[in-house]
């Protein structure tokens, strides 16, 4: 099935931490902010405990953009999981890159229980960046 522009919809697949930006994105809903479906959320404990592998496998499935969510520097619930992340994902985009991937479809962000706004404007900023980049080549189609 060939997808016009129009009809592209990016899929887009979020490990947030339990403590921060999940509880950001809880408070976009409760609050009843307005934010694009694309995102599908799966709940970490910590934006440390983000395995390059679970990242590796989404883009590989097709997932069109990865958002890695966590609390902002020196305010990890376990000290230090942020900055791990950040070093995983730098670490991340350079093999993807060697690899002839297009690292610009992973975004890292920090987004405490507070901001609620700050996670509705960054998935409306990133479906809009994943519509004008197309698909993921390794798309299939996702049941759901």
């Amino acid at each position: 099935m060939i997808m016009t522009d129009d009809a592209f919809e990016p899929k887009i697949i979020a490990f947030l931490c339990n403590w921060c930006t999940y509880t950001g994105a809880d408070l976009a809903g409760t609050s009843r902010l307005q934010y694009p479906p694309n995102v599908r959320i799966i709940r970490l404990m910590c934006s440390g405990a983000v395995d390059p592998i679970y990242v590796l496998k989404a883009d590989l499935m097709g997932a069109d953009g990865i958002l890695i969510g966590g609390c902002h520097p020196g305010d990890c619930h376990y000290q230090e999981g942020n900055y791990k992340a950040r070093r995983r994902v730098v670490a991340l985009k350079e093999i993807l890159k060697s690899a002839g991937f297009d690292d610009e479809r992973i975004w890292l962000r920090w987004i405490s229980a507070s901001e609620g706004t700050r996670f509705a404007d960054t998935i409306r900023e990133m479906t809009a960046a994943m519509k004008e980049m197309g698909p993921n080549p390794t798309r299939v189609e996702w049941a759901v």
